[in-house]
């Protein structure tokens, strides 16, 4: 069970006779507690990843050398255990660090108040991915949604406010921009990890993001094997040809390895011959770099060849 830190006996203050229950209740929530991981839950469907990268070690050893300094924020769950609201990088710190406990903040909130909550917190981070943009507005908007608020944009009496505008009033995207973010939940995950990545710009993943699940895989793997990603208006096309039922594996291919504005000279490398001589963890937007270095390395090896022949 949580371990409130602070048991110290006092006598009441001047505060503590004149105020309200209410404000007494609200005064205990706010409480710091160690609460042990293992009765600590993630939140559902987190949609903000936590990564076990150089972040994360530097974050572990502080944890080692400071403990948690800022404390993490859980509801209780009507099982008794609790919900993880902000703190799930510290939560993983700790225990990598082998740390049992966390120091948590206990607040009472609904699954919906703690979705809003969750998003919002979370939206603190320098560093957000497109996708963790896309699952969190997508979260937040269906929870306000439960919550009796509008999240359309037509058909709204005058001067009532949209969830989404309020949502977009809160942050640096425009509503235009949220929804787009949203739609990048329909995506295929592989073809979402490419946007993350920086190899798909975030105006033709949308488009893309219409086009069937079927058709995206197949979309996938001819990038896959073209090296290469549609530019938007290669997605608008591929979209409307989609919806006329004309996007064939033929037509994917067609596009992009058609020669684009900023693209003088390319090579293309078709094949699983091509495919298998990289390495299966190396990323498609590395392939050019490998190419590269692999081409690098053989120069010198004929250079070398070519010396020991003339030596002989």
């Amino acid at each position: 069970m949580a371990n409130e830190r602070s048991t110290e006996m006092r006598l009441p203050s001047l505060s503590d006779l004149f105020s309200s229950q209410e404000e007494r209740d609200d005064a205990k929530l706010k409480r710091i507690y160690e609460i042990p991981l293992d009765e600590i839950d993630p939140f559902p469907d987190h949609p903000f990843k936590v990564r076990d990268d150089e972040d994360m070690q530097n974050l572990v050893e502080s944890v080692k050398a400071n403990g948690v300094l800022t404390p993490a924020t859980v509801r209780k769950k009507e099982d008794g255990r609790y919900e993880l609201l902000s703190g799930h990088r510290r939560h993983r710190a700790c225990k990598i660090a082998g740390i049992p406990t966390l120091r948590c903040e206990v607040v009472d909130m609904t699954r919906d108040e703690g979705t809003i909550f969750m998003v919002e917190s979370n939206f603190q981070r320098s560093k957000i991915l497109p996708s963790e943009k896309a699952f969190a507005y997508k979260m937040r908007l269906e929870a306000m949604k439960r919550q009796g608020q509008r999240t359309d944009l037509t058909s709204r009496p005058v001067g009532e406010k949209l969830s989404v505008e309020r949502v977009s009033d809160e942050s640096i995207d425009s509503a235009r921009q949220i929804h787009r973010y949203i739609r990048l939940t329909e995506l295929l995950p592989e073809i979402l990890d490419m946007v993350d990545e920086g190899q798909i710009a975030l105006r033709p993943a949308v488009e893309l993001s219409y086009i069937p699940k079927l058709s995206q895989g197949l979309l996938w793997e001819s990038m896959e094997m073209e090296s290469c990603t549609p530019s938007h208006a290669q997605a608008i096309r591929m979209r409307r040809m989609s919806e006329e039922g004309k996007l064939t594996p033929e037509a994917m291919e067609a596009i992009l390895t058609e020669e684009k504005p900023n693209q003088k000279e390319r090579i293309i490398l078709r094949g699983e011959r091509f495919r298998n001589l990289f390495p299966p963890d190396l990323p498609v937007s590395k392939r050019e770099d490998y190419i590269a270095a692999a081409m690098e390395f053989y120069g010198r090896h004929r250079q070398r060849q070519r010396e020991r022949d003339d030596a002989r």
